[in-house]
């Protein structure tokens, strides 16, 4: 049965009237977005300077009175010798996307990446769609009669992210065909939630696992920009043995630190998990206002029978709790439900946390210079294969 969730409250204050877009400086847009909360850390300025190879701009929307109502991080690929650039929102822009005239929000966003010179706008509209919840996801595998998340009945369907869609097609918007950030997503939901029942709320298994590593002594301890090298080795040593590259070297890991922590300290922390002195995973945490991020971790291929990786994402979940965190994020997993396929471990592992798959709207473009779009677009094809 479908359950239908109440719309979420935006966090940007209600606005009314004419809207303008206009650009602010980066400490502006930092110091909003400290007050109000309700973003993702890619649509912090800090996440500009972490992606080498872009232009960036802070944007406000201001109604009445010049009052800023809502935010945007837009970063700018220049195409050489052109004079014009693909701009892209990564998981905004975190606007008030229930409220009934979505055009009168994006309309003066279009008109000023325009005047500036965009071939393309391609954005990630936060709000969420389907949602499945660890139980049901378990369930549905074990029927082993369907093969894909699409063909599991959701636990609930957002109203918001329902009706979106149409609403950006009717503006002209169309789905991005790849998207860049992840469509699918894990949430551990830890609003109003003891501790204790989170434990609770974890399966069997992570919790024998959370107790064996503490027997065999693995201990967890945030680390320091130092340690940023070992986290990489480990890293570099969990994608050889999963057959991927992330295609990311230590210097964008220490810029990515650094960065993060310089807007706000403590935004971004490296958290190590050891066994017998030796550093067996680490994981790294982002947190901007009422929400928290496992962003990227690695292990180590010994001493996996101790699970350090349970221990390491319990100690974060902890942390992401104690810091007031709405929802922890475990980022992307693949929609597969076949046990036997590559992508299924991942996703199991994240099961076992008791949270939920999340279905995003996934990545949309707008068109402002059709013969160049699609000059893009073929580009791109060429690239991802």
């Amino acid at each position: 049965m479908t359950v239908v969730v109440p719309e979420a409250a935006a966090a940007c204050p209600a606005d009314s009237g004419p809207l303008r877009v206009v650009p602010i400086p980066a400490a502006e847009h930092a110091a909003w977005i400290a007050a109000h909360g309700g973003t993702t850390f890619l649509q912090c300025p800090s996440w500009a300077r972490v992606k080498a190879g872009w232009r960036a701009e802070s944007l406000a929307w201001t109604g009445a009175e010049g009052r800023t109502v809502a935010v945007a991080l837009v970063l700018y690929r220049d195409v050489r010798g052109l004079g014009r650039s693909f701009a892209y929102l990564p998981e905004g822009p975190a606007i008030d996307w229930a409220g009934p005239d979505l055009g009168r929000r994006l309309e003066p966003l279009v008109d000023l990446l325009r005047s500036r010179g965009v071939f393309t706008v391609r954005i990630g509209p936060p709000p969420a769609h389907r949602i499945w919840e660890a139980a049901t996801v378990r369930a549905a595998v074990r029927g082993g009669s369907v093969s894909r998340l699409s063909e599991v009945l959701p636990d609930a369907v957002d109203p918001v992210g329902s009706t979106t869609g149409e609403r950006l097609r009717a503006l002209g918007w169309q789905p991005a065909g790849r998207d860049t950030q992840p469509r699918f997503t894990f949430r551990l939901p830890l609003a109003g939630r003891e501790l204790g029942s989170v434990w609770d709320g974890l399966s069997p298994e992570w919790r024998r696992n959370v107790r064996r590593a503490r027997a065999a002594g693995v201990s967890v301890a945030e680390g320091a920009f130092e340690d940023l090298e070992c986290f990489y080795a480990l890293v570099r040593e969990t994608e050889r043995r999963g057959c991927f590259d992330l295609g990311r070297g230590l210097a964008y890991y220490q810029r990515q630190y650094t960065e993060l922590n310089a807007e706000l300290p403590g935004r971004m922390r490296l958290l190590l998990a050891r066994h017998g002195g030796e550093v067996l995973a680490a994981h790294t945490l982002v947190t901007v206002g009422r929400r928290a991020w496992y962003l990227t971790g690695g292990s180590a291929t010994q001493g996996r029978q101790v699970r350090p990786g349970n221990a390491l994402q319990w100690s974060m979940i902890q942390a992401a709790h104690g810091l007031g965190a709405d929802v922890y994020d475990l980022r992307g997993v693949q929609p597969s439900l076949d046990p036997s396929g590559p992508d299924y471990g991942l996703l199991r592992w994240k099961l076992g946390t008791g949270g939920q798959v999340v279905e995003g709207l996934g990545e949309w473009e707008l068109p402002l210079n059709r013969p160049l779009h699609a000059a893009f677009r073929r580009y791109l094809a060429r690239r991802q294969g």
